[in-house]
């Protein structure tokens, strides 16, 4: 049943309390209350008994917070592997400010976990994108929303995801730059590379991005085919897979039960 114009106005309330949470650091309903949140014009009583739900669950768990550490995590570069993208994206090179300051003080690295859940919204049929990014160890951008299209594989939204990711990984990057924070790199070939981290659990997504002979098979998929991997090789970024129980990302694409949701939780929020 559909909640009359009182209500309506009460769960609009709700819901714009709840995004103030999440903007003030619980993540740890970002999924739900993006999921609300589409509701907001012709929202039902059932829904408004999940924002209550929300809100009880806040009170029972009032001191979950981010942890933001500074380390630099642990990482086995052999999960990255590299390969000469020469006769693929010959002029590709990473677009870096003219006018951005001297970098100073300690160099910082970005890694991204990205995930999507396919068909997940029952009524359109659409994916929705989960993104976790930190610097170093501190968890900086918390992204879950539904995709504007409707995929019609997991290939689809899995590749739509990884490139709203790099897009997010682009600004962050830019925006580091211009404030003179330095960013972790190598040189190679002669030039220095600061690529960000990226972690899907996606085998074909992970494959087609990061070797350079891999086709694709299906054009609808180009745009966002030909941007990640011209990404890779102009070294913005570099992805590795993940596995499905440890990808953070999780957290924003699909409701998970207690024990997985806490255990991913944990490896950010105390």
């Amino acid at each position: 049943m559909e909640l009359d114009h009182a209500g309506l106005r009460y769960f609009q309330e709700l819901i714009g309390v709840l995004r103030w949470a999440v903007e003030l650091g619980r993540v740890d309903i970002l999924l739900e209350v993006a999921l609300l949140s589409s509701q907001m014009a012709l929202p039902r009583i059932g829904q408004l008994q999940q924002v209550y739900h929300i809100f009880g669950y806040l009170k029972n768990s009032p001191r979950r917070r981010l942890y933001y550490d500074p380390d630099y995590p642990q990482i086995s570069e052999e999960r990255f592997n590299s390969y000469d993208w020469e006769d693929f994206y010959k002029d590709a090179e990473e677009e870096i400010p003219m006018d951005m300051p001297e970098p100073r003080g300690k160099e910082v690295g970005i890694h991204c976990f990205v995930d999507a859940s396919h068909a997940s919204d029952k009524v359109t049929r659409r994916s929705q994108t989960g993104i976790l990014i930190f610097v170093n160890r501190a968890p900086i951008i918390a992204f879950s929303k539904r995709q504007n299209s409707v995929e019609t594989s997991t290939f689809g939204s899995e590749f739509t995801a990884m490139k709203q990711a790099i897009e997010l990984v682009k600004g962050l990057k830019y925006k580091l730059r211009m404030f003179g924070v330095p960013l972790e790199g190598t040189m190679k070939n002669g030039s220095m590379q600061q690529p960000a981290s990226m972690y899907c659990d996606n085998e074909a997504v992970y494959k087609n991005i990061t070797i350079p002979t891999s086709v694709l098979s299906k054009k609808m998929h180009g745009i966002s085919y030909h941007f990640c991997r011209e990404a890779v090789a102009s070294g913005t970024c570099r992805v590795a897979k993940e596995d499905t129980l440890t990808n953070l990302a999780d957290l924003f694409t699909k409701v998970l039960g207690r024990v997985k949701r806490e255990s991913l939780m944990d490896r950010f929020m105390y």
